[in-house]
């Protein structure tokens, strides 16, 4: 019998239609989030399929230990890393406990769950780590004209996301477990009604089309997964300064912190 997919977030949005489309294609399920009465409706309305139903908040070390304690004694096949948090606000005002529970959720919680899954997924020479992060993950080289506003460590916690998946996807090269980022945009789930956003009017995309687009990045071995950008070159484009930058440096300083008054 093949290991389950265990899918956080599950209770509603992308986690939910991944949850859906991972059902219908066959595969039992490991469905985590806080709310247990969504997530029981959820398992009731996929029937064909066994869904265990773990109700844990990642936010905590307890709700963490819960899920990596399950994944140690359940290997899975497909992980996707989806829970998330965003609390939008000025950072001075950010409260610590916000900051903290953004740090668990997209931070803490997708490192470890990865790292629990991956002695299994080794043994068996085959699975995918899928982590939805989102194109706010881009938005770091903005200006006073046109800021991103309210979100910083969010923002933080998304680029961050997307390099993780970027070397630990190198680093499971040839392995047979592929590592994934999907950054969509905005999309048309209730996670911004909960930072109190009124996004009725704008144009969003479907948590299905996040999931379409996730899926089929994974079977064409994109390591970034951008649903909505048409030209994948640009995403090259970013990797390509990206390495750049990065084999560009020298140990000595560079010339413009040497000259003149600076």
């Amino acid at each position: 019998m093949a290991a389950p997919a265990l899918v956080t977030g599950a209770s509603s949005g992308i986690g939910r239609a991944f949850a859906e489309r991972l059902a219908a294609d066959g595969h039992d399920l490991i469905v985590v989030g806080r709310r247990r009465d969504r997530l029981d409706a959820l398992a009731a309305s996929l029937p064909g399929v066994d869904v265990q139903v773990i109700a844990v908040d990642l936010a905590s070390d307890e709700g963490i230990a819960e899920v990596v304690a399950t994944l140690a004694e359940r290997p899975v096949s497909i992980l996707i890393n989806n829970a998330g948090v965003a609390h939008y606000m000025p950072f001075s005002d950010l409260p610590p406990g916000k900051a903290r529970e953004i740090v668990y959720v997209k931070t803490l919680a997708p490192t470890l769950l990865s790292r629990a899954a991956l002695p299994g997924m080794l043994a068996a020479g085959a699975g995918t780590i899928v982590n939805v992060a989102g194109m706010l993950a881009f938005s770091g080289p903005t200006d006073a004209a046109q800021p991103q506003g309210q979100r910083a460590a969010y923002v933080a916690s998304l680029a961050g996301t997307v390099a993780m998946s970027q070397v630990l996807g190198a680093e499971l090269a040839n392995t047979g477990v592929t590592v994934h980022a999907v950054c969509p945009g905005i999309v048309a789930t209730e996670f911004h009604e909960v930072q109190g956003m009124d996004l009725s009017v704008v144009l969003r995309m479907s948590a299905e089309d996040v999931v379409t687009a996730a899926l089929a990045g994974v079977a064409l071995g994109e390591t970034v997964i951008a649903p909505g950008v048409e030209d994948a070159g640009l995403l090259e484009t970013i990797f390509a300064a990206d390495r750049a930058a990065f084999h560009g440096q020298a140990p000595t300083l560079a010339t413009r912190y040497t000259q003149g008054d600076v």
